[in-house]
C-alpha cells in the first residue's frame, strides 16, 4: 500500500504565522483530500532581533528570508509568508505558486482605553514600524509623535496596556487571525490609509521545478486575490528595489477590472509637513502587473517633481 503523499511547510514560528500556516494546511488538504501536511518551525534573523529597527536590519525581508532557505536547502517543500512582507525581486528558483484568498486589507488603530485616533491628545506617542503608516499618521494627525515599536502582535498590544504608548497601528488581518480584532478601536478606510502593498494576503512560494507541488499550490490559488495583490505588487516594482520612500497600494476588482490606488510618501514619512502622493489606475486583470508599473512610475514621476529633481 502506497503511503499517503505528504508536503512539508516551513513558517516563522509566531502566533500569527502559526495561524497563517494553519490555514494554509487546512486549505491544501481540502484541495488535495489524503494529503498529510508537516510544519516546519524557522526562527529567523527579524525574530532573534527584536530591539534593532526593521530599516537597519534589512527591511520586513528579513522575516522572509529564513523560510525561503528552508526551500531552497530541501527541508521544506513550501514556505508560508504574509505578502506584505515578501519582496517583490524574484528568488532564483523559487515561485510564489499560490495566494490564499485575502483576509481583511486595512489597518486598525488600537488606543489606549478605547480611544481613536481623533481622541488622542497632541504629542501622544503612537506605535508602527512602518514608515508607511507614519506618513499616513502625520497627515491626519500631524501633533502626534510616531514611536519605532518592535515585537509581535501580542507584545506592541501588551505595551499600548502598560502605557508604554497610547495607541497602536496594526494589520485587521493579523488580528482577526489571531481572534483580536475585537479589541481594535479604530478600522481605517482601506481607499483612505492604504494599506501595504498585498496586506491580508497569504502567499505560498515553493521551488520552480517541483511540479507536484505546484499543481497542490494551483488548488488553493484564489484568482481575485492574486490579479489584486500583482497590481499592488507591480506598483512595488515600479519603484525599484532601493526604494526607501513610504508606499502604500489597494486593488480590488471592479466588475470585470482592476482598480488599483496608491500612495506614495516623502523621503522622511511626512516630517517636513509634506502630504503624500494618491493615484489610481485600473485596467483588465490579465494586465494587472503592467498597471501597476504604470501608476508606480506616474507617482514617482509626480514625487520628483515635486521634490525639484525630475528624472
Amino acid at each position: 500500500m502506497n503511503a499517503p503523499p505528504r508536503l512539508r511547510i516551513a513558517t516563522r514560528g509566531s502566533r500569527l504565522a502559526l495561524a497563517q500556516t494553519h490555514l494554509a494546511a487546512d486549505a491544501l488538504r481540502d484541495g488535495a483530500p489524503g494529503l498529510e501536511v508537516e510544519v516546519i518551525e524557522i526562527t529567523t534573523e527579524g525574530d532573534r532581533d527584536r530591539e534593532t529597527p526593521l530599516s537597519v536590519l534589512g527591511g520586513r525581508g528579513v522575516f522572509v528570508r529564513g523560510v525561503e532557505a528552508a526551500l531552497l536547502d530541501g527541508r521544506a517543500d513550501v514556505a508560508v509568508h504574509s505578502l506584505k512582507d515578501v519582496p517583490t525581486e524574484a528568488v532564483p528558483g523559487l515561485v510564489l505558486g499560490a495566494y490564499l484568498e485575502r483576509g481583511d486589507p486595512r489597518d486598525v488603530f488600537v488606543g489606549r482605553d478605547g480611544r481613536r485616533l481623533a481622541d488622542l491628545p497632541a504629542g501622544a506617542r503612537v506605535g508602527t514600524s512602518s514608515s508607511r503608516r507614519v506618513a499616513l499618521l502625520r497627515a491626519l494627525r500631524p501633533d502626534l509623535e510616531a514611536v519605532e515599536i518592535r515585537g509581535n502582535v501580542d507584545t506592541r498590544l501588551r505595551k499600548v496596556v502598560d502605557g508604554g504608548y497610547d495607541g497602536v497601528v496594526l494589520a485587521a488581518a493579523g488580528l482577526d487571525r489571531l481572534d483580536r480584532l475585537g479589541e481594535a478601536t479604530q478600522l481605517f478606510d482601506a481607499l483612505e490609509f492604504l494599506p501595504a502593498p498585498g496586506q491580508g494576503a497569504i502567499a505560498l512560494e515553493c521551488r520552480a521545478d517541483d511540479e507536484r507541488t505546484l499543481g497542490w499550490l494551483a488548488a488553493v490559488d484564489h484568482a481575485e486575490t492574486r490579479a489584486a495583490v500583482t497590481a499592488e505588487r507591480g506598483f512595488l516594482a515600479a519603484l525599484g528595489s532601493g526604494c526607501t520612500l513610504p508606499v502604500g497600494a489597494y486593488a480590488q476588482l471592479d466588475g470585470d477590472l482592476v482598480a488599483l490606488r496608491a500612495m506614495l510618501g516623502a523621503e522622511l514619512a511626512g516630517a517636513d509637513g509634506s502630504m503624500p502622493v494618491f493615484g489610481d489606475a485600473s485596467g483588465r486583470p490579465e494586465d494587472a502587473e503592467a498597471i501597476g508599473r504604470g501608476l508606480g512610475e506616474r507617482l514617482l514621476q509626480a514625487h520628483e517633481e515635486r521634490a525639484g529633481s525630475p528624472r
